[in-house]
């Protein structure tokens, strides 16, 4: 049974960082040829693209978050995570991870908020 689990969300205050992190499971020995993503969704919007990285470490990302956020994974530890740098209240929303390759899994979602 594939699982991905979210990790390290919480409360930041504007300016402040987070490390979120995606340990998956189920998928191991292949994990290295998924590719890896974070989406986030916030209340009243619709989940949208935050960063993704491909089997071959390309990445790409939002226009929002570009400069600011970092995605990585360590396949050795079948985690991917996402440095998020400079928050800003408009960051806030729960934080999914994604997986894709044939088949598409996805975690249950961590909570980040950015408030003062």
């Amino acid at each position: 049974q594939v699982q991905l689990v979210e990790s390290g969300g919480g409360l930041a205050q504007p300016g402040g960082s987070l490390r979120l992190s995606c340990a998956a499971s189920g998928i191991s020995i292949v994990f290295r040829f998924y590719t890896m993503g974070w989406y986030r969704q916030a209340p009243g919007k619709e989940r949208e693209l935050v960063a993704r990285v491909t089997s071959g470490s390309s990445t790409n990302y939002a226009d929002s978050v570009k400069g600011r956020f970092t995605i990585s994974r360590d396949n050795a530890k079948n985690t991917v995570y996402l440095e998020m740098n400079s928050l800003k209240p408009e960051d806030t929303a729960v934080y999914y991870c994604k997986a894709e390759r044939v088949q598409t899994y996805w975690g249950q979602g961590t909570q980040v908020t950015v408030s003062s």
